[in-house]
């Protein structure tokens, strides 16, 4: 375990996987200096076996390796468990960082870019993924429709049966059901879960619809996490009881990454409701009935009208 007189990351080991000895060279020295213990290696092979011998808490993975690509290493590194996976991909090549994103990254950076700004990427997953500090109120274990995220363990569990999920897909799900009802814009959403005020909004678009395909029974048709035309994404908790219309699935994908995203002041909440607890598993409360729509009355005119 961290020691608490330490910083938060004193003691937690980085992986770099990079075959270009000077952005390897660089890369260990700002983390060094920033308090990391770094290990190096310079293609896949020689990763998977230092990550055998000695996990680290994260691996900052060049996508392009000779002999095992840097997808490749990832897929394999997260068949053996979690572990937090920043990707250094070339400027342009945007399939690549959605493909490395949908193998399992929990985040990216791309080339040529600034040492701090990587340091400050790992910061950022390592908090999210680290234990909390001394003190802290223990965190309650979150449950909707058929989903139980216990946030103290980081395990999820649909019907009884544990997610394999990444670290953002863990960070996202867990805010979906503590903001049940609520609409986010993805600009929103890359602020409260990645921890960003800029970036790819493609990146939150990858990880809704990954997260769609392991917790909904039809992820062409979800009903648990609806999308919200013109604003982004809307957890709804109990699908049974929310319209059929309300949410599309991956055809409608284009048409909510291309909405206009929305900040904090300007989410739309349409009856927030409090995620059950451990303690209590009361009900939701029913949405609010509708008002009546008054009569039309003969003769009267309306706005506008000639």
């Amino acid at each position: 375990m961290n020691e608490r007189s330490a910083p938060p990351h004193g003691r937690a080991r980085i992986l770099v996987v990079d075959d270009d000895p000077t952005v390897a060279e660089v890369v260990t020295g700002y983390l060094e200096r920033a308090g990391y213990a770094v290990e190096r290696a310079p293609d896949g092979p020689d990763a998977l076996r230092r990550a055998a011998g000695h996990r680290p808490d994260l691996v900052v993975l060049d996508l392009m390796l000779p002999g095992i690509d840097g997808l490749e290493v990832c897929r394999r590194l997260r068949a053996e468990g979690p572990i937090p996976v920043i990707m250094l991909t070339a400027r342009g090549d945007e399939e690549d960082r959605i493909t490395g994103l949908e193998v399992g990254a929990d985040d990216y950076v791309t080339k040529p870019f600034s040492p701090r700004e990587l340091v400050l990427r790992v910061e950022s997953v390592l908090r999210r993924s680290g234990a909390r500090g001394p003190g802290a109120a223990p965190r309650p274990v979150l449950r909707a429709a058929d989903l139980v995220v216990d946030q103290e363990t980081r395990r999820a569990y649909r019907s009884g049966t544990e997610l394999a999920l990444t670290l953002r897909e863990f960070d996202l799900l867990a805010h979906f059901l503590e903001h049940p009802r609520v609409a986010h814009g993805r600009e929103d959403l890359m602020r409260r879960v990645w921890g960003w005020d800029f970036g790819d909004l493609s990146t939150v678009t990858v990880h809704v619809r990954r997260l769609r395909a392991k917790i909904e029974q039809d992820a062409a048709r979800p009903r648990l996490i609806q999308t919200v035309w013109g604003v982004g994404y809307r957890f709804e908790p109990e699908p049974d009881a929310a319209a059929d219309a309300g949410g599309a699935g991956d055809e409608g994908e284009s048409a909510a990454a291309g909405a206009e995203p929305v900040g904090p002041g300007a989410e739309r909440a349409a009856g927030a409701a409090t995620v059950h607890r451990d303690q209590s598993h009361p009900p939701y409360p029913p949405h609010p009935p509708q008002e009546p729509r008054q009569p039309h009355q003969a003769g009267a005119r309306t706005e506008g009208a000639a």
